[in-house]
């Protein structure tokens, strides 16, 4: 089988993020000597006509399995990228079963089992067809990278309940981006939507919640009739657009136990520095919302991570900067750990072992901090939150509901190549397991997720608009404990009986993970 492997990788240059991965000659010919197992009519010693998919199944079975740096011509020397590569027996990527990249991605994947769960580890790695969700990620841009595929989005999210009050289903917004269409129309958690292209009847089954997330989340364009949070109706039409990604949904300085607290919403971990070096506007949000913390004198601060899926690990360490105390000057921030090939050439390649808090982290003297989560909370959010353990005693409250479970991020490859024309054409971004992260004390490995603090779990309210700390289960819980209480949940009866998602239905809430853009940079110079 490694002989099939040479023998295809012989016209092919496999390299790393933001370097196209593309054949040297015609894209549609590669030789194939003594290959029995691929598809497609092949002699010994001839060559075989590849489509697209079959180039971007090989291409990306390299990158993992084989060498990222050189297509597997020499194995001895072979740099694969999956963390868990080891666990993975030896494939042919054109064997017909893998009818598509995808499928043979998620037979990857299956291999590494965690003895704790019996399941495999790697229940994250996807490819990522048009390159939407790595320019979102790595520019704070809601655009595609890939030309042909449709631009930008309407920059919201909502969730269907169950009103067991009135025996229907309601949709209810769950955030909304404030430079995306629908925040500059206002949109804005706690609106209900009433209608969608005239479709007013709902209801729980998987045809209507299909029609709803077609509709609504997956077309150019929608009309939505809401109920504002005041009770007021209205109706406008979305489309789909391009805009500077504001990761900050919501912020505010509220009172608890008669002092100014900190809070805001984070959805989503755009980068702060784009693929050209340069500031995003998602450092500017980030820092606005801090300058007014300080202004305002705030020595705790809530961190509503709720809804977000992750994103780029520049974003956690710029959070976790403005976040450690002055004490964590300098010192480790996390460590990476790689496979043992890639460990074993680290420092050639550029590969950091470890990322320390900047010598100027910590102006804020902070005596605690709540992270208010989710099952929807993942990677680098939780990155966020376990770099800044080590650093306060007793200082790093999770309350909400127990997190995602993902301490393993991805570097990004962007796989295109040219075809007999000389036309560099996009395939996909690959996300695949390349690293895992321990924090200062060595301590990572939840796969299984974070808890909250004991006595701190509490509902989600969608119908309960951002910063409300009379329904706000999360809120009630935090001012309850800094009034000296402990975590005591006692609201008002009254809000429609605070209306909780349907557990069955799937919450689009965008990405999991964590991305390390700049290792994809490094890897790149290692190449050089």
């Amino acid at each position: 089988m490694q002989q099939q492997l040479l023998s295809l990788a012989k016209k092919v240059l496999v390299a790393t993020c933001c370097i196209a991965l593309m054949y040297s000659c015609k894209k549609d010919k590669l030789t194939t000597d003594n290959n029995n197992g691929g598809n497609g009519g092949t002699t010994s010693g001839g060559t075989t006509a590849l489509s697209n998919e079959d180039s971007l199944k090989y291409l990306m079975y390299n990158i993992m399995q084989v060498s990222y740096a050189d297509g597997g011509r020499t194995p001895s020397k072979g740099l694969p990228t999956y963390f868990w590569y080891n666990s993975v027996p030896t494939l042919n990527p054109l064997d017909a079963k893998y009818s598509t990249a995808d499928v043979l991605l998620r037979t990857i994947a299956g291999y590494a089992i965690n003895p704790t769960t019996q399941q495999p580890y790697d229940h994250y790695s996807f490819l990522d067809r048009t390159g939407v969700l790595t320019n979102k990620l790595m520019n704070g841009v809601s655009a595609s990278r890939n030309v042909m595929a449709t631009t930008g989005d309407i920059g919201m999210e909502y969730a269907p309940v169950w009103d067991s009050q009135n025996k229907k289903v309601r949709l209810f917004v769950l955030y909304a981006d404030k430079n995306s269409p629908a925040g500059q129309k206002g949109v804005t958690r706690g609106w209900e939507i009433v209608s969608f292209n005239g479709v007013t009847k709902f209801d729980t089954t998987a045809t209507f919640l299909n029609q709803a997330y077609n509709a609504i989340l997956n077309s150019s364009s929608v009309t939505l009739g809401f109920i504002r949070n005041d009770g007021s109706s209205y109706t406008t039409n979305l489309a789909t657009g391009t805009y500077n990604v504001n990761p900050v949904a919501f912020d505010s300085v509220l009172t608890m136990n008669g002092k100014p607290v900190g809070y805001f919403v984070l959805y989503t971990y755009s980068s702060v520095v784009n693929s050209s070096g340069q500031d995003t506007y998602t450092k500017t949000a980030i820092d606005a919302s801090f300058s007014k913390f300080k202004a305002a004198g705030i020595t705790n601060l809530i961190v509503d991570l709720r809804y977000n899926g992750g994103g780029a690990v520049t974003t956690a360490e710029y959070l976790d900067n403005l976040i450690a105390p002055a004490s964590a000057a300098g010192k480790v921030m996390y460590y990476y750990q790689y496979n043992d090939k890639l460990t074993a050439v680290a420092s050639s390649i550029g590969l950091e072992s470890q990322v320390n808090f900047s010598s100027t982290a910590g102006g804020m003297n902070l005596s605690n901090v709540f992270f208010i989560t989710s099952r929807n909370t993942a990677s680098a959010s939780e990155l966020t939150l376990n770099n800044l353990r080590p650093y306060f005693t007793n200082g790093i409250h999770l309350v909400g509901d127990t997190t995602y479970g993902k301490p393993v991020g991805f570097i990004d490859f962007n796989i295109s190549m040219f075809d007999s024309t000389h036309t560099q054409k996009y395939l996909a971004d690959l996300y695949a397991i390349n690293y895992a992260t321990t924090n200062a004390n060595h301590s990572g490995g939840y796969y299984t997720g974070i808890p909250t603090d004991p006595g701190a779990q509490a509902a989600d309210r969608v119908n309960v608009p951002w910063g409300n700390t009379t329904y706000d289960d999360n809120l009630i819980l935090i001012n309850s404990y800094l009034n000296g209480r402990g975590y005591t949940l006692a609201r008002i009866e009254s809000l429609n009986n605070f209306l909780q998602p349907i557990k069955s239905a799937t919450l689009h809430t965008g990405f999991n993970g964590m991305v390390d853009y700049r290792l994809s940079q490094k890897i790149q110079n290692g190449l050089k």
